[in-house]
């Protein structure tokens, strides 16, 4: 069944993908993104935005331009946010407004005139620290980390008898443990989506997306995902910022995996009410990607450099446990890191990108976020 479907933040990194997906599928696509500086520096409309997407410029905390957008809409994809937990801890009322009191506007316009769906875009920061088994098999759902006082303390979590804590794949059921504004952001955007369209009548679905890597990242963000940071100071001859001691361990998922699950929860039936982990089920530590993204564009020479240094609001691991979405969904994801990895490095080969890092870094120093 052919929809017209409104993607907010369709512009973007993420939105770009999921409107060719759509488009792939026979979906009319229409975007409403503000196109902000950060993130397109100053492009009227991005360069690989499918031609036959409508674009609205606007902000989605425009009432008005949020009621123009929704004219003759099926169904919403909700990707528009303010990304980066770091920045999130210092740009709060920047961060709050856009994800909070955009999602609030939106579902406000669409409560005289509902659609069928809202699919709205979560991340696996609402885990805080992922889930973890204590020396006893036991599941241990809020692990916390200790501030380190010395070079030899552990950078895992351990538990009340100091024993050490072992990371397993993180599942929809673990409890929400919010360490950011940005993941509080997100659980609000998840609650907003589930209260609004419960009581107006709409399905909705909420993705709750791990690490998006691919073609198409905005290289000039420092705040934006992390190879997209590690490939631009790559691109720029400067080694990659890894913090604490780069054992953390994440789950990359490429972007046109993440663009059919988008397309799968807004299609299939079963999707209604739902909340899914979005990612590869492979996990790595995050010193292996940036070597591997060396390789893969040539620049074996450059070491990432081991900063030593936590940021408040970082966790430590967090990776996906994806069964629900291939029980329920048949979504797995199908792309090959290594091949992803080629693919985004002949991307980037071809860009340009400022190398934002340092600035970036001395701007969370400053504020006494970086330890």
């Amino acid at each position: 069944m052919s929809e017209k479907v409104l993607i907010t933040g369709g512009a973007g990194f993420i939105g770009r993908a999921v409107t060719r997906e759509l488009l792939g599928r026979g979906h009319q696509v229409r975007i409403l993104d503000s196109m902000i500086e950060q993130v397109h520096g100053d492009k009227e409309r991005p360069d690989d935005l499918a031609a036959e997407a409508e674009l609205i410029r606007a902000d989605v905390r425009n009432g008005d331009a949020v009621m123009k957008a929704l004219k003759g809409v099926d169904s919403v994809i909700h990707l528009a946010a303010e990304v980066g937990v770091g920045q999130s801890m210092y740009a709060v009322e920047r961060y709050t407004s856009v994800n909070d009191v955009g999602t609030a506007v939106l579902f406000e316009k669409l409560i005289d005139d509902p659609v069928r769906r809202v699919v709205t875009a979560s991340s696996m920061s609402i885990y805080g620290e992922g889930l973890y088994k204590d020396a006893d098999g036991n599941p241990v759902q809020e692990a916390k980390r200790e501030s380190r006082t010395g070079e030899g303390q552990n950078w895992d979590p351990v538990d009340a008898c100091g024993r050490p804590l072992v990371p397993v794949a993180t599942p929809e059921w673990k409890r929400p443990d919010l360490a950011s504004i940005y993941a509080l952001g997100k659980y609000v955007q998840e609650r907003t989506t589930f209260i609004m369209s419960e009581a107006y009548g709409m399905e909705g679905v909420c993705l709750r997306l791990f690490n998006v890597y691919g073609p198409g990242q905005a290289l000039s963000n420092p705040y934006t995902g992390v190879l997209a940071i590690f490939a631009s100071r790559l691109l720029n001859g400067q080694q990659p910022m890894i913090f604490e001691d780069g054992e953390q361990r994440r789950d990359f998922v490429y972007v046109g995996d993440v663009a059919r699950a988008f397309a799968d929860a807004l299609e299939l039936p079963q999707a209604k009410g739902e909340v899914f982990n979005i990612g590869s089920g492979h996990d790595r530590s995050v010193t292996e990607v940036a070597q591997e993204l060396a390789r893969a564009m040539g620049k074996n020479d450059i070491a990432p450099q081991i900063v030593g240094k936590s940021r408040i609001g970082d966790i430590r691991h967090c990776f996906c446990d994806g069964s629900k979405a291939a029980e329920t969904l048949g979504f797995r994801a199908e792309k090959d890191f290594q091949e992803g990895l080629a693919e985004l490095a002949e991307w980037v080969a071809v860009q340009t990108a400022d190398d934002r890092v340092d600035e970036a870094r001395a701007e969370l120093e400053a504020r006494g976020l970086v330890a």
